[in-house]
């Protein structure tokens, strides 16, 4: 079957039943700007990240049939820029725009090669056999892209489909140029870069298994902010680069339960007791590259005076809608209290 090359789709697809609603992809080209990634079809509707995975996972804004045509910004094969000169120009956003202006005559090459950055081996996950996979997953590993099929094709024995050719190193973004830290080979189109062909063989990885740690988890504290509307309260857990695949969260009647793993063996794990009810089944998180949103939604309309129940004794106050944090108070300024808190308030 074809592949369809649209920009965030990258599926393969039968010709008998491709219409105009199968394929959901981005329109626009990618944009990568002091670190954050985003569509320049919907930068305003889905919000640029940090993490190059969740850029990946951006859902597209646009629907139409399948492709398998070369996109337009590339109209032949890209070749490194041996005889040309590199150069830069910015939009009044200040995005970075990079093109090459090729010369007719080139007595010396006007780039330099372009050397690896040394990096540090970095720590090889592997995959949990007894963890069943569901048929379609796509393998975790960088630049694989392996669909799963069946224990037998994928994950057991010394089959080629077994086989995963894979980046073991992060990608890296710089001055234009697209690549990954493990290997030499740079590009400036992004689509050449979804190309790039793995430099390490080893085995696909559909259920990450947990890394067994030498030394016990490195437990740390994560800053928690939060405000509320009548009807909802939002939580900012400041944990940032959270693995969304090894951290839970589970969200009860009258508690949250945070267990967040982060980079460096160190994990962040909290019960927050909340001041009121919410339902569970209508609240909601959120994994972002710096932090773990959290929505909840009350079970009452009252206004909370904290996030979490106390045993102390805070006396007479309570608190207007808006933000509980350090950035001070901002919404409406309508109290909306209980019975206890509405008669101490008369008293």
């Amino acid at each position: 079957m074809p592949c369809c090359t649209r920009r965030g789709c990258g599926k393969d697809y039968d010709l008998s039943q491709n219409n105009n609603s199968s394929c959901t992809y981005h329109p626009g080209a990618p944009v990568f700007h002091e670190g954050l990634k985003s569509w320049s079809c919907c930068s305003t509707v889905n919000k640029p990240v940090l993490d190059f995975n969740e850029f990946l996972s951006i859902p597209g804004c646009a629907v139409g049939a399948h492709s398998d045509e070369t996109p337009e910004s590339i109209s032949q094969t890209h070749k490194a820029p041996t005889q040309g000169q590199l150069t830069m120009t910015k939009s009044s956003q200040g995005s970075e725009v990079y093109s090459t202006s090729i010369t007719k005559s080139a007595a010396r090459p006007t780039t330099t090669p372009v050397t690896a950055t040394p990096i540090d081996p970095p720590v090889e996950e592997e995959d949990d056999l007894s963890v069943s996979v569901v048929p379609g997953t796509i393998c975790k590993r960088k630049g694989c892209g392996v669909i799963f099929v069946s224990d037998q094709e994928n994950r057991t024995g010394d089959g080629a489909g077994t086989v995963c050719i894979y980046h073991p190193a992060p990608p890296i973004f710089r001055e234009g140029s697209k690549g990954y830290l493990c290997c030499k080979r740079r590009v400036l189109e992004f689509e050449e870069f979804l190309k790039i062909e793995g430099c390490t063989k080893g085995r696909h990885i559909f259920a990450p298994k947990q890394a067994r740690q030498e030394l016990d988890d490195q437990f740390t504290e994560c800053r928690i902010d939060h405000y509320q509307t009548p009807k909802e309260v939002h939580v900012s857990v400041f944990a940032k680069q959270a693995d969304r695949d090894r951290s839970s969260i589970m969200i009860v009647e009258t508690q949250v339960h945070l267990d967040l793993f982060l980079p460096g063996q160190k994990r962040f794990k909290r019960t927050l007791n909340l001041f009121g009810p919410v339902l569970p089944q209508e609240s909601s998180y959120q994994f972002y590259g710096t932090k773990v949103e959290v929505l909840l939604k009350k079970s009452d309309g009252r206004s909370w005076t904290l996030l979490e129940k106390t045993t102390q004794n805070i006396g007479n106050i309570s608190l207007t809608f808006g933000v509980g944090g350090r950035t001070g108070t901002i919404g409406g300024k309508q109290i909306i209290l209980d019975e206890q808190n509405a008669a101490n308030r008369r008293a």
